[in-house]
C-alpha cells in the first residue's frame, strides 16, 4: 500500500476515536468519505490475536482509509513488539497502544486502563514496539484511575512514556474508575477535566497531546481543545457521521466540496456490491450508515430500511437507493 501524501502529524489534528465492534473496515470507510484529511482508527486488536490468529482477517484494510491507526491491546513488551512486527507490511500510519479502555474484559487481560497503575511496564511496551516498527507510536489513556491524584500520577505516566519516545498522547479527559463503574458509566460519570489536558499539553511541547472525552460537536471540540494539538470525537462522529463532513474545511482549512447525501450514498452502494461478493452481508455496512440523515424529513424511514430490509434474505445495493428515496419523498 502506498503511503497518503499527507503526513500523519498534521492528521491529528482530528481523529475519530477507536470504538470495539464499530470502527470496521466498513464504518471507516464511510468517514473516509466524508473527509479525507482526518486520521481514522481500527477497534482495538490484541496482540495475542494478530501473533496467534487470522491477521489478514484482524489486520487488514483498503488503501482508501489512509491516513490510519492501528490500535493495539497487550501489556507484554515482546508480544507487543512482535504484533507491531507483524502488522509492518500492511502498512498504516501508525501504532497505537490502548492505555484507557476500562471494559472488565481487558482488566481480566491485564490491559487497556489498569495499566496505568504500570507506568513502567507501559513505558517498557512503547519502547519495544518502537524497535519493531518506523511508524510513530502512540498511546491512548485516561487522566487517571481509581484514586490517583491526577497530578503527580500523570505526570509520572506521561514522563515515562516521553522517555520511551512515545510520539504522542491521545488522552480522554475522565477518570477510569475500575471499581464500582460499568465501562458504560465510565463513560460519563466520572466528571471531565480538560483543564488537566491542558496543563500537560503544555508541559509536554512539542509532544503532541490530543483532547478526547465528551466532546459531542465538532464545534464543542473546536472550543474545547485549548493548547492540545487536536482533537478526537468517539461516539457523536459515530452516531451523526454528517459532522464528519466540515472536518477537511474547519481543522483543516482544506476547501473540499461536502459530500453530498446522494453521491454517498451512490458510493456506498458501490462499496456494498464489491463486499457482498466477498461475503460480507448488507446489514455489516447499513449499521454504520443510520445516523446519515439525522434531523432531515424522512429520517426515521431512512434507519429502518438501512437496518431492516437490510438485514433481510437478498438485500442488495438497491436497499440503500430505496433508503435515500425515502428522504426524497418525504421532502417533496
Amino acid at each position: 500500500m502506498s503511503a497518503p501524501p499527507r503526513t500523519i502529524a498534521t492528521s491529528r489534528r482530528f481523529s475519530v476515536a477507536p470504538m470495539m465492534d464499530w470502527t470496521d473496515r466498513h464504518c471507516r470507510t464511510l468517514h473516509r468519505l466524508l473527509t479525507a484529511e482526518a486520521l481514522l482508527f481500527t477497534e482495538m486488536v490484541t496482540a495475542p490475536a494478530i501473533v496467534h490468529g487470522d491477521r489478514e482477517r484482524l489486520l487488514g484494510f483498503g488503501a482508501v482509509e489512509h491516513p490510519i491507526a492501528l490500535q493495539l491491546g497487550g501489556s507484554d513488551p515482546a508480544e507487543l513488539a512482535e504484533a507491531t512486527r507483524l502488522a509492518e507490511p500492511f502498512g498504516y500510519d501508525e501504532i497505537n497502544l490502548n492505555v484507557g479502555c476500562p471494559s472488565d474484559r481487558v482488566q481480566s487481560g491485564r490491559f487497556g486502563a489498569c495499566l496505568m497503575a504500570e507506568p513502567a511496564l507501559v513505558a517498557d511496551c512503547v519502547r519495544a514496539m518502537k524497535t519493531a516498527t518506523d511508524r510513530p507510536v502512540t498511546v491512548k489513556c485516561r487522566i487517571g484511575i481509581d484514586d490517583q491524584d491526577t497530578e503527580e500520577s500523570l505526570d509520572r505516566f506521561a514522563d515515562g512514556l516521553v522517555g520511551a519516545g512515545v510520539d504522542a498522547l491521545y488522552v480522554h479527559a475522565r477518570k477510569a474508575w475500575l471499581k464500582g463503574l460499568s465501562p458504560k458509566e465510565n463513560r460519563t460519570i466520572p466528571p471531565l477535566d480538560y483543564d488537566r489536558v491542558h496543563r500537560l499539553a503544555t508541559r509536554l511541547r512539542p509532544l503532541p497531546v490530543l483532547l478526547n472525552g465528551g466532546l459531542e460537536t465538532l464545534e464543542a471540540g473546536l472550543a474545547a481543545q485549548g493548547p492540545c494539538f487536536g482533537i478526537m470525537l468517539g461516539r457523536a462522529a459515530y452516531h451523526d457521521p454528517m459532522l464528519l463532513a466540515a472536518v477537511d474545511a474547519e481543522v483543516f482549512g482544506q476547501d473540499h466540496a461536502l459530500p453530498d447525501l446522494g453521491a454517498l450514498m451512490a458510493a456506498m452502494a458501490d462499496y456494498a456490491e464489491a463486499q457482498m461478493v466477498q461475503g460480507t452481508r448488507l446489514n455489516a455496512i447499513t449499521r454504520h450508515m443510520l445516523g446519515l440523515a439525522n434531523g432531515l424529513p424522512g429520517a426515521r424511514q431512512f434507519r429502518q430500511i438501512l437496518s431492516v430490509e437490510a438485514c433481510r434474505k437478498g438485500a442488495g445495493p438497491e436497499t440503500l437507493v430505496r433508503a435515500l428515496d425515502a428522504l426524497t419523498r418525504a421532502a417533496a
